[in-house]
């Protein structure tokens, strides 16, 4: 008697229904591609297994039994429902599901954004169930939130100096030194390298060390944390400072900041795509990475 089904068993009650639904034994060999003596011998350890007759078979022809029918019908919804279960399997398999938390550096470039934005809707074709945040912070939050797992990546300049982040190259960001219409160097015709190192610049916090560092001031009465406050201690008049290139344009254009000696000085801020060394990445963080990549990269 069958007190516990196996594979076993599932095999030899799919070559049951088969046989039952081709009317037969021989009919059954075809589609199952084996020997009708082969079938025989299946059959016999199925009816062993279960502990009675199945099917009369001989010269009058295939017929099920009473217990047969019953077996049948039963075996008919056991496949049928091993057969839903395989399909919704494959379909959880290939569905992205989760969460995935996203940080970016604040005022990236237009094209940047862009690049992101066409990211999110290529990942969005194929990641309908995915729940997307997007939050903004210095490069010194995300890189805290991605160790204090926050956030699942960040798109930011980092130092790349935490050991316990991976960084990888995604793209560069132009920065030039500026000063604002009411500063001393705004008009003069010739600005040299002294000029620029006595004027009063901008302390940054949130910067890493790079070509624009080597200007720090003896007096550091300005200190900076993020982009729009060395915007405005430029447009002030007092100070210097070093801005992204498509945060001063328009600026430039409008006649409210004049760039210092940009072939000199003007620098690229690499930035990163960093994630947490530790962490299990998840199919739907992995796919996000690759587009990303490709979109930065190609």
């Amino acid at each position: 008697m069958l007190s516990q089904l196996q594979d076993m068993d599932l095999q030899l009650l799919r070559i049951f229904v088969i046989i039952v639904d081709s009317g037969g034994f021989s009919a059954a060999q075809g589609k199952l591609g084996i020997a009708q003596s082969t079938i025989s011998t299946q059959m016999a350890k199925l009816e062993i297994r279960l502990g009675f007759r199945l099917c009369e078979r001989g010269k009058g022809g295939f017929r099920l039994t009473a217990k047969g029918e019953r077996v049948y019908q039963s075996a008919r919804k056991l496949l049928d429902a091993v057969g839903s279960f395989t399909r919704e399997t494959q379909a959880v398999s290939d569905t992205l599901i989760g969460e995935l938390k996203i940080g970016l550096s604040e005022l990236l470039a237009p094209d940047v954004l862009e690049l992101i934005g066409q990211t999110v809707g290529k990942y969005r074709q194929r990641a309908h169930d995915v729940t997307l945040e997007i939050v903004t912070a210095t490069p010194d939050e995300l890189e805290t939130k991605l160790l204090n797992h926050k956030i699942n990546l960040a798109i930011g300049y980092f130092s790349k100096s935490q050991a316990a982040l991976n960084y990888e190259p995604l793209f560069k960001e132009r920065q030039s030194l500026y000063c604002g219409q009411s500063h001393q160097l705004f008009r003069k015709s010739t600005i040299t390298i002294e000029d620029v190192n006595q004027a009063e610049k901008v302390s940054h916090v949130y910067r890493i060390k790079s070509l624009g560092s080597r200007f720090v001031s003896d007096r550091q009465n300005a200190i900076s944390e993020q982009v729009e406050a060395d915007l405005i201690f430029i447009l002030s008049g007092a100070h210097i400072s070093f801005l992204p290139e498509h945060i001063a344009k328009p600026w430039v254009e409008s006649g409210k900041l004049r760039e210092l000696m940009s072939e000199h000085l003007s620098y690229d801020v690499d930035f990163q795509l960093a994630t947490a060394r530790r962490q299990d990445d998840s199919d739907a963080l992995k796919l996000f990475k690759e587009y990303l990549t490709e979109a930065f990269h190609n």
